[in-house]
């Protein structure tokens, strides 16, 4: 695999920092997750070939292991607020090279994940995926109703902008490092990444825009034309419709009205190709759409377009997706595919949570505590209270 040999250290997290620790996982890097003490687990389901190990960074015995085993790794991925880890000791000032000073590990490459731009007004604040893409400016620019602009899960900001930008950024550090020898800090904001991943919408948010010029909800792709929308059909299924271009277009119109003849629906009116781009049209033409995919249930729509360029597909629930994935598994396969190197992948399985604490002793002996260290670490409280007090019951016995 790709990441084979890479040691990369995740500090325990929800959501993007996970994200960004699996895409590593699964293309072979060794990732080891530092748990916080007497914590049940996180339910993150983001862990397949992940390790755990809990250690209690506010204890000095805890604190120096997890300096020992970040001093040891490529990669450290940091999911805390700004200023978290500096407070505590491990900033990367500790590890890298500066200012004549020798750092522990001078290569690691320092990923810190942050919800908002670290300067500014809300870099201290708590925040998540919906106030990160408010900020970003694409939220006021979704579908939604007429009052409000709606919002994608927590896909924008938390796994597009946050864990994926994140991963990439480490990627390019590592290929920069193979050249210079040296680690770096790679700084990810998810109102910043929000914005990226979505450069096109936002870079074409003005009055000459073919695409977003006018008022939210009356453009091509936010919900204003007839030929880019979901439609519910008679079951309460839905079909996507994305026939932008005029060809896809005609190839839908002209299935869709046959169709709908065949079936015995009588209208007055007939959308036709020409009306495409008409948009004053374009209530009308919504209007037959809806009911013309209200006369039949999603499944027959689905074989109505199947192998044409209508861009006409119904909306598949998880559980659909997953049968007519290539893998045969409900959990999203590794993206994308590498020919030589591909990723490692358990298919088929349920999914996983990774216990806090699982891998303790095996991770301590990787990094070369003999057996006498080791108890004086539990002893010392450096795995947390519960292990301590466990270890020193067991030793009155």
């Amino acid at each position: 695999m790709a990441l084979n040999g890479v040691k990369v250290v995740e500090f325990a997290g929800l959501a993007p920092a996970p994200f960004a620790g699996l895409v590593l996982a699964h293309h072979g890097a060794s990732v080891t997750r530092i748990d916080r003490p007497s914590s049940a687990s996180t339910n993150d389901a983001l862990c397949e070939g992940k390790r755990s190990i809990i250690l209690d960074t506010k204890n000095p015995a805890g604190l120096a292991t997890a300096k020992r085993l970040i001093a040891e790794a490529d990669v450290l991925i940091d999911s805390y607020r700004p200023g978290v880890l500096e407070r505590l000791g491990l900033g990367p000032e500790v590890f890298h090279d500066s200012e004549g000073k020798k750092g522990l590990n001078d290569k690691l490459i320092y990923a810190r994940l942050a919800g908002y731009p670290r300067e500014g007004p809300y870099a201290s604040m708590a925040g998540h995926d919906i106030n990160y893409i408010a900020l970003s400016g694409i939220l006021s620019m979704l579908p939604g109703t007429n009052e409000k602009p709606s919002f994608p899960l927590n896909l924008l900001a938390d796994f597009a902008g946050g864990g994926l930008l994140c991963a990439t950024g480490i990627l390019l550090a590592l290929i920069e490092r193979g050249k210079s020898g040296r680690g770096q800090v790679v700084n990810v904001d998810m109102v910043s990444g929000a914005r990226y991943v979505s450069s096109f919408p936002l870079l074409n948010a003005n009055d000459t825009s073919p695409y977003f010029s006018k008022p939210r909800g009356s453009n091509t792709l936010d919900g204003g034309a007839p030929f880019y929308d979901v439609y519910t059909c008679s079951d309460g299924k839905w079909m996507s419709l994305g026939c932008l271009e005029p060809q896809f277009f005609a190839t839908f119109i002209d299935r869709f009205n046959a169709t709908l003849r065949i079936n015995g629906m009588k209208t007055k009116w007939t959308p036709t190709r020409a009306k495409q781009f008409t948009q004053d049209d374009w209530p009308e033409v919504r209007k037959y759409i809806e009911e013309g995919f209200k006369m039949m249930p999603r499944d027959y729509w689905a074989d109505v377009f199947q192998d044409s360029d209508a861009c006409a597909v119904p909306v598949l629930s998880p559980a659909e997706a997953a049968s007519i994935d290539p893998t045969g598994s409900h959990r999203p396969a590794p993206h994308p595919q590498l020919s030589r190197t591909p990723a490692s992948f358990q298919c088929g399985g349920s999914s996983t949570i990774l216990e806090p604490g699982t891998h303790n002793e095996e991770i301590l002996i990787e990094l070369g505590l003999p057996a006498e260290e080791r108890k004086q670490l539990v002893l010392a409280g450096g795995l947390g209270v519960e292990m301590r007090d466990k270890a020193r019951s067991k030793s009155k016995l």
